[in-house]
């Protein structure tokens, strides 16, 4: 049987991995959003491994919930990225400075 802790490891390491790729990585925005959503499933799986191991189905609803905001997430940040693409013909980060106003 698995325990609780081998969860809580496995949900530590992929947000330290998205952190890590926050870190490493700040030129496409594209990988960024990526690295974000990996963080918010790291949070959903130790959400869903205590709701497991206490037996309370509370947990789970409230994953439910983050996954559908962090779906609404996606869908607007992809759609700036596809608009910020057409109008500068790249999705480098340092270009991104030149939007101030």
């Amino acid at each position: 049987m698995i325990a609780l802790s081998d969860y809580l490891i496995l949900g530590a390491i992929l947000f330290c991995i998205s952190v890590a790729g926050i870190f490493l990585n700040r030129r496409n925005v594209l990988i960024l959003l990526m690295c974000i959503e990996l963080m918010l499933l790291a949070v959903n799986m130790n959400f869903i491994a205590f709701s497991h191991f206490l037996g309370n189905a509370t947990g789970q609803v409230f994953v439910f919930f983050v996954l559908t905001v962090a779906a609404a997430e996606a869908a607007i940040g992809l759609a700036i990225l596809v608009v910020l693409f057409r109008n500068r013909r790249t999705i480098d980060v340092a270009e991104l400075d030149t939007l101030k106003g």
